[in-house]
């Protein structure tokens, strides 16, 4: 009998909903292909349609995260081999319409695509020693999948452009003191705070008023500060006729864990 074949990325829901994806190439550092490609734009599509997901933490099996693009599909590439469908590929950016958390687990080299899958998440954990760079400028590209938009919004301009320029690779120490991850943590307490963070998520907060916050965050940064507060007024009187706004008034007074439904029952539509 032939044996199935290992998964690209793995998968696993705890019993707080929390969906851990595993990019899984570890022999290759998990380094991306299409094969890859394709399952994480389909997992993500499941996630956010299956109710009992509430939370989602992206990490790398091994001692990396993903370091970019396999070097066979770029040394093809660039050897004018027939490039990938890319008209028939669902864009790179899918994190960014996802309206559930977003966590990212980066335990070792994390570059090129796998910098700007990161860079798409909502929160960043790292090792104090991970290896983190852009890396299009080394390989004669240009900043892709919208990343010269986020980084300067996480980051500032000043290091956006050192790091887009440079393709210098930066440890999670420095990271953080940049603001491009939001938290350290030793190797073997790295994937255990992340879930832990991605669990208080799917446990305390609204998956509802998380999916509006996130789309506050991105609208926002096309608006001026009056059109974000009347933005806001529209969506709070949104969120007030939801049953999470009930819901979290009486656990906070009853002095209880929040029992929110999940993310799309019994909920108003929103003004657009």
């Amino acid at each position: 009998m032939t044996e199935k074949p290992t998964p690209v990325i793995l998968t696993e829901l705890t019993d707080d909903g929390v969906l851990l994806l595993t990019l899984n190439r570890p022999e290759r550092h998990n380094a991306w292909t299409l094969d890859m490609e394709l399952l994480y734009n389909e997992l993500f599509d499941r996630a956010e349609a299956d109710p009992a997901v509430r939370a989602v933490v992206l990490t790398g099996a091994g001692r990396s995260f993903c370091p970019g693009m396999d070097m066979s599909v770029l040394d093809g590439a660039s050897s004018g081999a027939r490039p990938w469908p890319t008209d028939r590929l669902p864009p790179r950016t899918r994190p960014m319409t996802f309206p559930k958390p977003l966590v990212a687990a980066i335990n070792g080299a994390c570059a090129g695509i796998g910098f700007n899958q990161a860079v798409m998440c909502d929160v960043r954990f790292a090792v104090p020693g991970a290896k983190l760079a852009a890396a299009f400028s080394a390989r004669g590209l240009v900043a892709e999948d919208g990343v010269s938009w986020l980084l300067p919004r996480l980051v500032g301009y000043g290091n956006a452009t050192d790091l887009l320029l440079s393709s210098r690779r930066i440890t999670g120490t420095e990271a953080l003191a940049m603001g491009l991850v939001n938290r350290l943590a030793a190797p073997e307490d790295l994937l255990p705070s992340a879930l832990a963070y991605a669990t208080e998520l799917a446990r305390t907060a609204s998956p509802y008023a998380m999916s509006l916050i996130k789309r506050q965050l991105a609208d926002d940064q096309a608006r001026t500060f009056a059109e974000s507060r009347d933005s806001a007024a529209v969506l709070l009187a949104t969120a007030k006729r939801a049953p999470d706004y009930r819901e979290g008034v009486r656990s906070f007074i009853e002095r209880r864990r929040p029992e929110f439904a999940a993310l799309g029952e019994a909920v108003p539509e929103v003004a657009s």
